[in-house]
């Protein structure tokens, strides 16, 4: 047994990066464990495994006591002595108990509970590798399919999962295909370390301009904010701290290049860019682009709620194909936005500013925000 032990021990620092001391401290604790079971012996014993030579040996700790009451744990002061006269009352001391047949009897009981620490440590390996790579963009082989998840190889051999939601609507994939994803979770489960990857997370749009977009990459120009119907359209608000620096031009690049690598990589998926501003006025109104927007009338009685008024021929392009232009523009400033034909000006304002309706919006309000603190 012991000559295979090393023999693993080797093999699996270096083939598995598993650290030998790790090993070892798993290989002494279950042989003392195995001891103890097989033997009927107390817990005061040793297990000293040596990692170079595979020599086992059990060792039973004893106090140096006047009166011995228990011969498992205690040893007499005088038979300490005869075994070297520097012992003192309250001393350990070891002495040698290995069995002829230990190493046959504990072999199994050790082979289980060594296994469980190496694939523990494998597991703890291969997240302390992965969890660097969360929010990150990895490069993946599409391997197979089942009912649940799509399944992608990473390099290094590491299985990732892909979720239906995490898979782009206007995508089909085949065994073998290189896709770019992104590492959303990467979670430490008893059964080893699952790793989730995504393909319609909006993080994905901004690390691919990241990569694109050297700006993006080193700051100069900050990707505020993102709303992402995946496989269709992103609304992307981008900020330059670089006065001197257009925003959406740099992200659009010449002739379009930066942002048509991105949507090349995403199978066509349209890029809205929008100029990011603290005025929110502004920014509801780049946010509706293409649509030209007249008014924008804040609600009231709704701190998030805004009116957006256009030019009646103008409601269809703003709304956009089944409320997609509305919906992205409303996740992408955080505000509730409802749109209404210039012509319709006079009934949205007295209706705003209908006193009744304010008040039953404010009283909702605060019923909500009292079950929120009943809640909490």
């Amino acid at each position: 047994m012991s000559k295979e032990l090393v023999t693993a021990l080797n093999a699996l620092e270096e083939e598995k990066n598993i650290k030998a001391e790790v090993l070892v401290e798993a290989i002494e604790d279950a042989l003392k464990k195995a001891y103890e079971k097989d033997y009927n012996e107390a817990d005061n014993v040793e297990v000293n495994f040596d990692p170079k030579k595979g020599n086992i040996k059990v060792y039973s700790v004893k106090t140096v006591v006047d009166t011995v009451e228990d011969e498992n744990k205690e040893v007499s002061l005088k038979d300490a002595l005869a075994k070297n006269k520097a012992y003192e009352l309250g001393d350990e001391i070891k002495f040698e108990v290995t069995p002829s047949d230990f190493g046959r009897l504990a072999a199994q009981t050790a082979k289980q509970i060594i296994m469980q620490k190496v694939r523990e440590a494998e597991r703890d390996n291969v997240y302390d590798n992965f969890i660097t790579y969360q929010d990150e963009i990895i490069t993946g082989e599409v391997e197979r399919q089942d009912s649940r998840y799509l399944y992608v190889i990473l390099p290094g051999g590491q299985e990732a999962a892909m979720k239906p939601e995490d898979q782009m609507p206007n995508e089909h994939y085949q065994m073998g295909d290189k896709i770019k994803v992104l590492v959303s979770v990467v979670q430490n489960e008893s059964k080893g370390p699952q790793v989730f990857v995504s393909r319609t997370h909006p993080d994905l749009v901004k690390r691919l301009f990241e990569a694109e977009v050297p700006e993006v990459y080193d700051g100069t120009v900050e990707i505020k904010a993102i709303a992402r119907e995946a496989g269709d359209r992103s609304k992307i608000a981008v900020y330059s701290h670089n006065e001197n620096l257009d925003a959406v031009g740099t992200m659009v690049g010449q002739g379009g290049a930066r942002v048509q690598a991105v949507v090349n990589e995403l199978s066509g998926e349209n890029m809205d860019i929008v100029e990011w501003t603290e005025d929110p006025v502004e920014f509801v109104k780049n946010a509706l682009n293409p649509a030209e927007v007249v008014e924008v009338l804040f609600d009231p009685a709704n701190e998030r709620g805004i009116t957006v008024l256009v030019p009646d021929y103008q409601l269809s392009l703003a709304i956009g194909k089944r409320g997609q232009n509305a919906r992205l523009a409303a996740r992408l400033t955080n505000y509730k936005i409802d749109i209404k034909p210039e012509s319709e000006r006079d009934a949205v304002i007295a209706e705003l500013e209908d006193p009744e309706r304010i008040a039953a919006e404010q009283a909702q309000q605060a019923q909500r925000a009292d079950a929120m603190k009943s809640a909490d």
